[in-house]
């Protein structure tokens, strides 16, 4: 992405540093047209160098500028004419693309709202909104300041959106939903719908009306086609800073802590509580009504199928088997170390 204005200008290194810091060695007045990969990097482009082992893509490089660390910053400086110095490149990286991002982006001075957009007169708009073609706001919806609404969206009646918050096109938040500040929801995400909840009968099923709402604090990002479902009776609640990928599902009534991150297809069923600064590797399942503590980190592809109390990192895989089975192998599993060392215990009195 390059910046605004003349893109033969460019940015100048030290500009750079004097928003985010850093210390600049070499040419401070060199200019950047662009943020790009290591490999792809050209000489008017800037990348950066998060560990010592790309030490040997570093010296093949053609980038005119490199965000490296301190004990990196001799070889980068053979390498290149300009080199930022920073104790954390990839971190540094980040805050670049957002700095980068709201230049190329600046906020909207005044509310734009798309003639074919469907906006109801009840709806209340804050300063500098943007509503994108052929989306729909319903009554009573409350838009903050900034907030930026794509193209076929659907803000559903009621709802809260907080300043600053962006939905990419196609997104969906269905009534009883609240939008902290910030948040940024992808193409695809469906906020509020039902969740699952049926009461057999007679071989039948009668449907649970689901009567409560999704609550999701500041700073949260929602990935592509990812469904977080309303509560049956109380909310399902997100916490600020949470970041779910692609694909995932969040069952009714499920409450999330602040700051902990979800990778791509997760499946979370209902009333899970999982607690504050957890990882959640990719098509991880998480089983209904369990608690995870503050700091639990679960590893790709593993079920929970039981609380966990204590933080760390959890890994866990069992093959699908007829229930009464699978249960009688669970237990053995769970006695496997233990049973080791009896048998090790009598091959020694065997052989002496």
């Amino acid at each position: 992405m390059r910046p605004p204005g003349d893109p033969a200008e460019g940015v100048r290194l030290r500009d750079i540093a004097d928003a985010l810091g850093g210390e600049v060695c070499g040419e401070s007045g060199r200019r950047v047209q662009r943020i790009a990969a290591l490999a792809s990097a050209g000489p008017q482009d800037i990348s950066f160098v998060a560990h010592a082992r790309l030490r040997s893509a570093m010296a093949t490089t053609a980038a005119g500028s490199l965000i490296v660390r301190a004990d990196l910053r001799d070889d980068a400086l053979l390498r290149c004419g300009a080199v930022l110095v920073v104790p954390d490149p990839y971190l540094y990286y980040a805050r670049l693309t957002q700095w980068w991002l709201a230049r190329v982006r600046p906020a909207a001075a005044q509310t734009e709202v798309h003639a074919s957009a469907v906006v109801d007169p009840t709806a209340r708009l804050g300063q500098g909104v943007r509503i994108a073609a052929l989306a729909v706001v319903e009554a009573g919806a409350v838009l903050g300041d900034g907030v930026e609404i794509g193209s076929h969206c659907h803000v559903g009646e009621g709802v809260e959106i907080g300043s600053g918050s962006r939905l990419a096109p196609h997104v969906t938040l269905m009534p009883g939903t609240r939008l902290g500040l910030r948040c940024l929801l992808h193409s695809g995400a469906v906020i509020g719908a039902d969740g699952f909840g049926f009461a057999p009968e007679a071989g039948r099923w009668v449907k649970i009306e689901q009567l409560g709402g999704v609550v999701i604090g500041d700073d949260v990002e929602i990935g592509a086609n990812t469904c977080i479902d309303r509560g049956a009776l109380d909310d399902t609640r997100i916490g600020n800073g949470v970041k779910l990928d692609n694909l995932i599902q969040i069952g009714h009534n499920v409450q999330i802590g602040d700051h902990t991150a979800m990778a791509g297809c997760t499946g979370v069923a209902g009333s899970a509580r999982i607690g504050s600064g957890c990882t959640i590797g990719g098509a991880a399942n998480i089983l209904g009504h369990l608690e995870l503590a503050d700091g639990v980190h679960i590893s790709t592809a593993s079920v929970v199928m039981r609380s966990i109390r204590q933080p760390g990192l959890y890994s866990g895989v069992f093959p699908i088997d007829d229930n009464a089975s699978w249960e009688k192998n669970a237990a053995t599993l769970r006695q496997l170390h233990s049973l080791r060392e009896r048998v090790r215990a009598l091959e020694k009195k065997t052989t002496t």
